[in-house]
């Protein structure tokens, strides 16, 4: 007598694994474009960049270009013998903590201002973007039109408190004052965003320990120390490395202020890389100049994020 066999049951796997591999590629999915947009974009120019800093690689004129040839680092020996180089990492490390410390410092002032309930806040954080909306070569037009030589408006309201007609007073063609003149524009234009990133990250530190604080007798300067900035530690780690970033690649400013002058005095990495490879026609030295900037910008940023850890990190 025989007895059927049972056929074996094939061994399921688990329903939760099976989605959660679906939610997996319906994510990657979604991001495919960004992604493919990003290697295209931002990866293969930057490899493609650092690979012709070490070629020379040269333009003869509009129809003709010499081809890379492998030149180890003559580039970057080049640009460091001849100082324009170690000048341009200075300049641009002033610009950044000049820029950087300074906006910080006015923009929580002003989120301080706006988070105390004052009249009319709302209306002022709206005017106050204004600055942020203009296009960065329209802002430099304006303070160039503002810092000109002889009839600039800040030299007519120099000349009205001083009593007297001054006619060599200009900022941006003194080798002293040009880069702060810079530093002015640039903080016009950051202050409002970092303003109202922080007036968010005030808004959301909890009122109880506020009033907590307030009735164990804290001063204001200690329940800001203690209390309000280490709850906005985020919000200023993720701030700050945005204006870092946007400072280091500032280029329309210099541009349209100074244009790397008077004497080299405002020649910034951004100024010297557009110089070699637009103006010298040298696309390997421009090259070497964007390689140098790109590195020192993720020094800086990643030494700053070392220092400012937060927990997301």
């Amino acid at each position: 007598m025989t007895f059927p066999v049972k056929a074996g049951k094939k061994k399921q796997r688990p329903a939760f694994r099976n989605q959660k591999t679906k939610d997996v590629l319906f994510c990657l999915l979604l991001l495919l474009p960004a992604i493919v947009l990003c290697i295209t974009f931002i990866i293969i120019p930057i490899i493609d960049s650092v690979i012709m800093s070490f070629q020379d690689y040269r333009l003869v004129n509009l129809t003709q270009n010499i081809p890379g040839e492998w030149n180890n680092f003559s580039n970057y020996t080049r640009l460091w013998g001849s100082g324009r180089l170690q000048s341009s990492i200075m300049i641009t490390v002033v610009f950044v903590v000049a820029t950087v410390v300074l906006t910080f410092v006015i923009a929580l002032i002003l989120a301080l201002i706006l988070n105390s309930k004052i009249r009319g806040a709302r209306f002022l954080r709206s005017i106050m973007m204004i600055p942020w909306v203009v296009p960065t070569v329209i802002t430099g037009l304006l303070w160039m039109w503002i810092f000109a030589n002889p009839y600039g408006l800040l030299q007519y309201l120099v000349g009205i408190f001083t009593g007297d007609n001054v006619t060599n007073f200009s900022i941006l063609s003194n080798t002293d004052t040009a880069l702060w003149g810079v530093v002015i524009a640039a903080l016009w234009k950051q202050i409002p965003l970092m303003a109202l990133l922080l007036l968010a990250g005030m808004q959301n530190v909890p009122d109880d320990i506020i009033e907590a604080a307030k009735i164990d007798g804290a001063g204001f300067i200690q329940r800001l120390v203690y209390i309000v900035l280490p709850y906005m530690k985020n919000v200023i780690s993720v701030s700050v490395s945005m204006c870092i970033i946007e400072n280091f690649k500032q280029y329309p400013l210099f541009a349209t202020l100074t244009n790397g002058g008077p004497t080299g005095a405002t020649t910034t990495l951004a100024v010297l890389s557009y110089d070699e490879a637009f103006v010298n026609y040298n696309y390997g030295s421009g090259a070497a100049v964007t390689t140098v900037w790109l590195l020192l910008m993720i020094i800086v940023v990643f030494v700053f994020r070392r220092i400012f850890r937060t927990d997301n990190d």
